[in-house]
């Protein structure tokens, strides 16, 4: 599973097909932590099995170990210059979809199955009815989001989704990294960003201005706070940083120079 790229999506009764392989650090990381993730629940499986007598010894599985440092993914956000780039580079139906995610961090599938109903402008909320952990939950929107998704809402049934492609249907599984794609070629965006992309941006963005790990915990939709600290933990102002940076006097050891690094402002 480690070795082996990629499947594609290929229609039942036909030979299954295989991504090219991606020999990069981060292709390597990816399907070793997808190894990891299967080897979890097939060891858990196994010691299910061995605790109900269903097997004499555990020894078979015990000593496997899983790959080491797979699971420290690289967190990909955008800058907000980038992310005004990418929403400029997509088409009307798409750059909608992209816009909800940049303004809610909603994933794809809670977004394409978002209705008209959804909207509480009394609240300014917005509802997700089912997601990943499958409960339901409340999204508090800024200004700005409450705007964008009132125009959404604006004359259409409660039963509407907010969401449409250009032909008048919805958003359907696994139809948004294409478009995707191509609006971060378009946008010079590299690397690429896939959706949840979009997703840890508008995390990322309350991170680093201060917003509480529970606050964003609660946004996403997460339990606790665990996997906010993981992945965004280190972008919150931090006591530790701030002290640090006050107390270590510059050593005088670089030279003058006038090259600079062009940062996108935020």
């Amino acid at each position: 599973m480690a070795e082996t790229p990629a499947r594609l999506r290929s229609k039942p009764g036909t030979e299954q097909r295989h991504r090219q392989a991606d020999i990069s650090p981060e292709g390597v990381r990816r399907r070793r932590s997808t190894a990891n993730r299967v080897l979890t629940i097939l060891k858990g499986a196994l010691n299910h099995a061995h605790r109900e007598g269903k097997c004499a010894s555990d020894e078979a599985w015990r000593t496997a170990r899983a790959f080491r440092e797979a699971d420290a993914a690289r967190l990909r956000y955008l800058s907000d210059g980038e992310a005004r780039r990418l929403t400029n580079a997509c088409p009307a139906d798409f750059r909608a979809l992209v816009t909800g995610a940049l303004l809610t961090g909603c994933r794809y599938g809670e977004l394409a199955a978002m209705t008209a109903d959804d909207f509480n402008p009394d609240s300014d909320t917005l509802r997700v009815r089912t997601s990943k952990s499958r409960k339901p939950r409340h999204v508090v929107l800024t200004q700005e989001g409450r705007d964008f998704v009132a125009q959404r809402a604006a004359g259409k049934p409660g039963s509407a989704h907010l969401f449409l492609r250009s032909n008048g249907k919805p958003w359907a599984k696994s139809e948004q990294q294409r478009p995707l794609s191509a609006a971060c070629a378009k946008a010079k965006i590299d690397p690429c960003v896939n959706f949840h992309g979009l997703r840890h941006t508008y995390a990322s963005r309350l991170a680093m201005r201060g917003v509480p790990l529970a606050v964003i915990a609660a946004q996403l939709g997460h339990a606790d706070t665990r996997m906010v600290e993981k992945h965004y933990g280190h972008l919150a102002p931090s006591y530790v940083a701030d002290t640090v940076r006050v107390a270590f006097v510059p050593l005088g050891i670089l030279e003058p120079s006038n090259v600079a690094l062009l940062v996108e402002a935020r």
